[in-house]
């Protein structure tokens, strides 16, 4: 390396605290293989994931111009000399890559490379990566784009040890970005798995209602045109209340504008549509509420979503009152509603949760808490606390 040992250090530490800053796979992808060449002064740099088809899941370069890259074609397969550090899980430093045995050549468009250091990435027994870099450069060597000819001396076993410490870290930030990555899929399966769920108890039920009516209503028109004009209304109040239950599953269904607009606009937003979507009232107030850690604004969010949707379909209640106001450094959201209530110990015996379970959850994974109040013909009050940041 061209640093000194305090500066090469620090140039370490940065890298190292560059890749722990990121949770999207590509991201830290770009970040691993950015770091590595600016460390070893290399030309060249890349990273594969590989698939279980021969070829590469993901592929990154750094030193690469978009246009060069396109150029170049489709991406490698797994063979020569990375398929030697994919499967044998070795380390490869060669001084010609062009004169090893194994290599088997470029696309055309592809950069001369003759230096090369690669090495794989594990996470315990598994291969799931492969970091290489090619074309070392001397202090104050050209880069690549650059016209000057380029000046290569090759990489060191220091290098390599470097190269290997970065690819211990990497293995760890990647794995933390596909855990990640997996656990924001399994809450976007459950999240859509709760809203089929809710149209087909909904709005299917209130479909097959209207198909019946209408039948009901064709058969009359000669015999009973009276009735069969009732029926009719009934057709169209049943029409109203699936269009009802269709656009409060589209505000679950929407993303969230927290990022853009915080907790308290979201919230207001939100209750405005119900409140047009529902033959109930629906009110919001907010009372000094400050800006709140994104995950406990979240969990806000979704619980006041689960109670407003406990209400308005389950309780017949005719006003609903969401309120969240300041509580110390935090926030309490309090949704009372004046339906039918329930008792919570009948709920959880007959193993019925009305989604009390998730926002429990969702308040403790918060730091918070939650409380439920309710009682059968005197409606619900559902309170979450959260301490802030």
């Amino acid at each position: 390396m061209s640093q000194g040992p305090r500066s090469g250090l620090a140039a370490v530490s940065a890298a190292l605290l560059a890749m722990s800053r990121h949770l999207e796979v590509r991201d830290v992808l770009k970040t691993i293989v950015a770091s590595a060449r600016e460390l070893l002064d290399a030309e060249y740099a890349a990273l594969g994931v590989p698939d279980d088809h021969g070829g590469f899941a993901q592929f990154v370069v750094d030193g690469v111009s978009d246009a060069q890259w396109k150029a170049i074609g489709p991406l490698p397969r797994q063979h020569g000399i990375l398929a030697a550090m994919l499967h044998e899980a070795k380390a490869e430093r060669l001084a010609d890559v062009r004169e090893d045995p194994r290599f088997e050549g470029w696309p055309a468009a592809h950069p001369d490379m003759s230096d090369f250091l690669g090495l794989p990435i594990r996470d315990g027994d598994e291969i799931i990566g492969a970091l290489f870099l090619a074309n070392k450069l001397r202090p104050g060597g050209t880069t690549a784009g650059d016209r000057a000819p380029r000046d290569h001396c090759g990489f060191t076993e220091e290098d390599e040890d470097l190269l290997g410490l970065l690819a211990q870290h990497a293995a760890i930030a990647l794995t933390n970005a596909r855990l990640y990555e997996r656990s924001r899929e399994l809450t976007i399966a459950e999240e859509r798995s709760r809203l089929a769920h809710e149209l087909h108890d909904a709005v299917s039920q209130k479909l097959f209602s209207l198909r019946l009516t209408a039948q009901a209503a064709a058969a009359l028109v000669d015999r009973d045109p009276a009735r069969a004009k009732g029926e009719l209304q009934q057709v169209a109040a049943l029409a109203a209340e699936a269009v009802d239950e269709l656009r409060a599953a589209v505000v679950e269904l929407r993303p969230t504008a927290l990022d853009e607009d915080g907790l308290v606009a979201t919230l207001r937003n939100q209750v405005q549509v119900l409140d047009r979507a529902h033959t109930a009232r629906v009110t919001f107030t907010a009372r000094g509420v400050r800006a709140l850690p994104a995950a406990q604004e979240e969990a806000l969010l979704r619980v006041g979503q689960e109670a407003l949707h406990n209400a308005l379909r389950h309780a017949d209640a005719r006003l609903v009152e969401v309120t969240l106001s300041r509580s110390g450094r935090g926030a309490l959201l309090r949704i009372t509603d004046d339906g039918d209530g329930f008792d919570p110990g009948a709920v959880r015996a007959a193993g019925r949760h009305l989604g009390l379970v998730s926002m429990r959850d969702r308040a403790s994974g918060a730091g918070g808490n939650l409380s439920v109040r309710s009682e059968p013909g005197r409606g619900t009050t559902v309170e979450m606390e959260v301490p802030g940041g």
